[in-house]
């Protein structure tokens, strides 16, 4: 990916966790890569479940250069009208969180989770493996 994008928690976790497609990762930061506050707030809970104290997880996180928008009014109404184009694939708010701010940006996603492939969103979707 070689302009900006939108990350989901997903793709954030794969990074972290160095997982398969983290290589993608690294590749739309150094792009530019933004994540939504949700996100960013399903990052931390994961690590933090994981057992990652609150300093190295600001650590971790914070090392990545990534941008972060804060959850908007203009975001809270696009999620939730993708709710009901998207609730037979059971997406979480944090996964309509992400789409709508890359509606809000127009800009690409890149996720981990293939399902998103088959959402009828007016951005292009990129699954990192």
């Amino acid at each position: 990916m070689s302009s900006p994008c939108v990350l989901d928690a997903s793709a954030v976790l794969a990074l972290l966790n160095d997982e398969p497609g983290a290589g993608v990762v690294q590749q739309a930061l150094l792009s530019g890569a933004f994540i939504s506050s949700v996100n960013l707030a399903e990052v931390v809970g994961k690590l933090v479940e994981v057992g990652m104290s609150p300093d190295e997880t600001r650590q971790a996180v914070g090392g990545l250069g990534l941008g972060i928008k804060e959850f908007d009014s203009i975001q809270g109404y696009e999620a939730g009208f993708l709710r009901r184009r998207t609730a037979e694939m059971g997406l979480s708010l944090g996964d309509r969180a992400c789409m709508a701010l890359a509606i809000a940006m127009t800009l690409p996603i890149l996720t981990a989770d293939r399902s998103w492939l088959k959402a009828d969103l007016p951005v292009e979707v990129q699954v990192l493996r």
